[in-house]
């Protein structure tokens, strides 16, 4: 079993930590939230006083982090500490700059380094089932595929360091489009008098298929369970939506793609923010659309 430190024990991190302690890894874990450590504490997993201090024996460093100026911040206290032979997994999803910043800067510490955003929620980060798509070198991914099964049911490398990160941007950038097509689909089809639950049984196998109507209809009752059926408590927030739609968007301008759709969905879930859309789940967007003027 491996010496694993986990630094970042939010919604996703906590949960995540927690199933590998339950497979018998030896976890030291930090977080600069007291409650969050007490948690950890309580589930049997060893705390430490610092984020250096929770590395500097582990063979296998986790982050979970809000962005990528803290992920910056938080290598550059735990590199030096880190001992020899140690790979970084950073699965917090951050802008591409940082990510391959945060490559170099342990690459030059003689240390490997994997970006490894995940995909699934917390739910997924609560029943192991995550998608983790992992940028960096072949041999590190290999060492850690193990560990990383811990916590995911797909585990996909995906090219150089920072390539997790783009591909984990471009599938939420179409995931936010698709899934207010989908909710206005729904919201039309409710206007004509269409019943919800024949319009999922025609679109859900037909060729407006896709996993925003199939695994995570936006419509109470419809579907498999979903937050739509938990008064729209995320499940995966319209806070994080909105980041990850700009994260794509400044990866867009960087290479000069045009992204149309998803800077619409960007524009609109800012809307929704601001009009009161804070705390709930990306799907909540059909009310949204519902209550909007034409």
């Amino acid at each position: 079993m491996s010496r694993i430190a986990f630094i970042g024990l939010g919604n996703m991190g906590l949960p995540m930590a927690m199933n590998l302690a339950k497979a018998g890894h030896s976890l030291t874990v930090y977080d600069t939230v007291p409650a969050a450590m007490e948690k950890a504490a309580g589930e049997g997993m060893k705390t430490a006083a610092s984020a250096a201090a929770a590395v500097d024996a582990a063979n296998i460093i986790i982050t979970m982090l809000p962005n990528g100026s803290i992920v910056l911040d938080v290598l550059a206290e735990i590199v030096p500490a880190a001992k020899d032979g140690a790979v970084i997994i950073d699965s917090s999803t951050i802008d591409i700059a940082s990510a391959r910043k945060a490559h170099d800067l342990v690459s030059e510490a003689g240390l490997e380094m994997l970006d490894a955003p995940v995909s699934g929620g917390v739910g997924g980060a609560v029943a192991g089932t995550l998608t983790f798509m992992t940028g960096g070198e072949r041999e590190a991914f290999d060492r850690v595929k193990p560990v990383l099964e811990v916590m995911g049911g797909k585990i996909v490398h995906c090219g150089k360091g920072g390539s997790g990160q783009a591909a984990k941007i471009c599938n939420n950038m179409l995931l936010g489009a698709s899934m207010i097509a989908t909710c206005e689909a729904f919201s039309l089809a409710e206007k004509l008098g269409l019943q919800a639950e024949a319009a999922f049984d025609v679109i859900s196998t037909s060729t407006g298929s896709c996993w925003s109507v199939n695994s995570y209809c936006p419509v109470p009752g419809v579907g498999p369970k979903s937050p739509a059926d938990n008064d729209y408590k995320p499940g995966f927030a319209i806070e994080l939506m909105h980041k990850d739609l700009n994260l794509a968007q400044m990866a867009a301008s960087e290479v000069g793609q045009a992204t149309p759709m998803g800077a619409h969905a960007l524009e609109l879930y800012g809307r929704f923010l601001e009009e009161g859309g804070r705390g709930r789940d990306f799907s909540a967007m059909i009310e949204y659309l519902k209550s909007a003027v034409r």
